[in-house]
């Protein structure tokens, strides 16, 4: 059974950076990508970023530029560092890891509020 832990969620003023972290249980890290959603208030969860087992990374164009996705294979954690946090970024912040054949794993989610 795979299970990720999330932490760093805050409320921030605009401008200011946070870092979320996603413990996994297991070495998934270096095999399989971990994802992340964002959920605002009334609107669909999106993806914000991808990083694959090999360290490719990929974001949604709402956040390139400004979050950056990291890992580190020995903890088993994966990191989501966010500059620039504008209020549009508020949202329950989810890391997800898909394994082929056991399933699709989410974290408990992590709030992030950005506002003055």
């Amino acid at each position: 059974q795979v299970q990720l832990v999330e932490s760093g969620g805050a409320l921030v003023q605009p401008g200011e950076s946070l870092r979320l972290s996603c413990a996994a249980s297991g070495n998934i890290l270096s095999i399989y990508a971990m994802n992340w959603y964002r959920q605002a208030p009334g609107k669909q969860r999106e993806l914000v970023a991808v990083i694959t087992s090999d360290g490719s990374t990929n974001y949604a164009n709402s956040v390139k530029g400004r979050f950056t996705l990291s890992r580190d294979n020995a903890a088993n954690t994966g990191y989501l560092q966010m500059n620039s946090l504008k209020p549009d970024d508020t949202a329950v912040y989810y890391c997800n890891v898909r394994i082929p054949m056991l399933g699709n794993y989410w974290g408990q989610g992590t709030q992030v509020t950005v506002s003055s």
